[in-house]
């Protein structure tokens, strides 16, 4: 890591992942400037060293007002909802393409030095895992389809204008200060919620789908270096584990055992175009990154308890509206059952 500071503005700072990754820039001396429209954050996630913007990103003129003087972009905001986007497509895609269309825009024409984008593996679709980034992304869903979209349109206007662009594909990311109160994502943190509640798990399908967990702080190891490191430019980069590939039903066991709410899951008929097998490979982020996992899969789902617990259980919160409700959208959306 470089010693030069940097200006920095981050996107979503409000949300998990750019709450920590503005801690972190903060805390080694960077100036950090974030937006949030606090659709999928909270209040208490801001850091008290930033300069902190309220308002959505899709609005141009205010991130053109404030991107002046940035040397480097992170854009971590998103409304990231996959399984959502089939029901919601107008929201979904509005919150991801097009405010990421904004933020690109507005920065390529202040001529930052650097643009990095948080991607999907959503981008993969359904092809054989682990995913590696040379394979040609086939998205299933609005949401996926929204962020390939994204990485197009970045890659467009980054060559043209001289700007580099890095596009990091983080898995599922597990943590403090992830949002628990949203039923529409984030599966470990919905059934500790809801297991604290005395609520048992919900599982969509058989439970056998496999994923791959990321602790928070081992993503930010990635994430970090692509502030500066010169060899980055134009590379996209998984980032996140790939040695505790677990299935869903497994996910459900840990969090009981770590809860002590030992409940029978309840089973919901499978999620439409919801990828069976979603795992990648984290060759490259190694080679590139000297990645290397440092918390493991429970020890991460304990530390998300834990702050759970400590923070408070809350009731789910469906800020979403559904736009498509018939026949095929989960009735766990429709009647809120979460």
């Amino acid at each position: 890591m470089s010693l030069k500071t940097k200006k920095v503005l981050v996107t979503g700072v409000a949300g998990f992942l750019g709450s920590h990754l503005a801690e972190k820039l903060v805390n080694l001396g960077h100036e950090v400037i974030g937006i949030d429209n606090m659709i999928g954050g909270y209040e208490d996630n801001v850091p008290k060293k930033i300069r902190f913007h309220n308002f959505d990103c899709c609005d141009f003129k205010k991130v053109q007002s404030i991107m002046k003087g940035i040397n480097v972009v992170y854009h971590c905001a998103a409304t990231a909802h996959e399984g959502l986007s089939v029901f919601s497509p107008y929201e979904i895609t509005k919150n991801n393409y097009l405010a990421s269309v904004s933020i690109f825009s507005a920065a390529v024409n202040e001529k930052v030095e650097r643009i990095i984008f948080c991607s999907s593996m959503a981008r993969y679709g359904d092809q054989k895992a682990p995913f590696v980034e040379s394979m040609k992304p086939k998205p299933v869903d609005p949401y996926a389809i929204s962020k390939v979209a994204s990485e197009e349109v970045l890659k467009n206007l980054c060559e043209l204008n001289g700007v580099e662009w890095i596009i990091a594909i983080p898995h599922n990311i597990i943590g403090p200060k992830q949002k628990y109160d949203d039923p529409f994502r984030n599966v470990v943190s919905i059934m500790i919620n809801r297991m604290l509640q005395g609520k048992a798990p919900i599982i969509y399908g058989d439970g056998e789908q496999t994923r791959c967990f990321s602790y928070i702080d081992d993503c930010l190891s990635c994430l970090l270096p692509m502030l500066d490191q010169k060899n980055l430019n134009k590379e996209t980069i998984n980032i996140g584990p790939d040695e505790e590939f677990v299935t869903i039903n497994k996910i459900s066991e840990i969090c009981s055992n770590i809860t002590g709410v030992n409940l029978n899951p309840i089973y919901k008929k499978d999620r439409p175009q919801e990828v069976k097998h979603a795992t990648c490979s984290a060759d490259k982020a190694r080679k590139l990154l000297n990645y290397n996992t440092k918390v493991n899969l429970r020890d991460g789902i304990q530390k998300t308890f834990e702050y759970i617990k400590k923070r408070g259980v809350r009731p789910f919160d469906y800020n979403i509206n559904i736009e498509i409700n018939n026949e095929l959208t989960p009735s766990t959306w429709k009647n809120k059952e979460i």
